[in-house]
């Protein structure tokens, strides 16, 4: 039947080739990888913070104990992995369009300039963003003060990024990523530097608990209280990170920015 189909409407017989370009074939894959495990890792950031955290609140304590380790323990690892990969390859995308915007602009050195730049102003900036997820008494405790605090600093570091990587020749992806990207960055550093630290300590502590009715150290309610305030702080960076990302080849409105 689909062979006598074909020999009588041969216009619909399917029009596919592959690029024999290889390095579109990479950008394809690297794509495709990136969203894949992107997928894995902001969505259970967002099953941490909207479902997990609420839930715990809700068991007893002698429940708690013994969920939070088993189902913690397979979690942490698919979100740090996965957080892990969706970063390094979209670094190795990021830095393909820099190598194509740098040779646009006649000058193939300035790739290395360009993401030295991005990774630097990202780097100074989570340090203010770490500072400010600190559990902390007193002003410093205050939502406003966080939220206002830490919103200067990704302001500042984007259009500090942008000012040092604009360009007559550079591109809307470039710019857009180089924003979008810094905030996934930062929430990768979040997530291996905060929150795996945290959860590794009070996966083995609400084990033993379980296990062996140890009572939890005191230390633990701070933990609970800097893992919180970084999943926090991961989930509201990660909406102007989704814009950003998605604006770099759907939204050109960074276009006017390269000077």
């Amino acid at each position: 039947m689909g062979l006598w189909l074909l020999a009588t409407f041969p216009e619909w017989k399917p029009h596919l080739s592959f690029l024999a370009n290889a390095a579109a074939n990479e950008l394809m894959a690297l794509r495709w990888l990136h969203f894949i495990f992107g997928i894995i890792w902001i969505g259970l950031l967002y099953f941490f913070n909207f479902v997990l955290t609420p839930s715990m609140k809700a068991l007893e304590p002698g429940v708690r104990v013994k969920v939070y380790p088993a189902l913690m323990s397979r979690a942490m690892s698919w979100f740090r992995w996965s957080a892990l990969v969706t970063v390094f390859v979209g670094m190795r995308y990021f830095f393909s369009l820099l190598g194509t915007d740098a040779r646009n602009s006649g000058n193939p050195g300035l790739v290395l300039r360009w993401f030295g730049w991005w990774v630097l102003v990202w780097v100074v900036a989570y340090e203010g963003i770490y500072l400010l997820q600190l559990p902390a008494k007193g002003i410093r405790d205050s939502v406003w003060v966080r939220v206002i605090g830490i919103s200067a600093i990704v302001i500042a570091a984007s259009w500090v990024v942008m000012g040092l990587n604009g360009g007559e020749k550079v591109s809307n992806q470039h710019l857009a990523i180089s924003v979008g990207g810094g905030l996934g960055f930062v929430m990768l550093l979040n997530t291996w530097g905060v929150v795996w630290r945290v959860q590794k300590r009070l996966i083995t502590w609400m084990r033993a608990a379980a296990e062996q009715g140890t009572p939890m150290p005191a230390e633990a309610e701070r933990l609970m209280r800097w893992g919180f305030l970084t999943a926090r702080t991961s989930l509201w960076l990660s909406f102007p990170m989704l814009f950003f990302m998605g604006a770099s080849s759907h939204y050109p409105f960074l276009s006017t920015l390269a000077r």
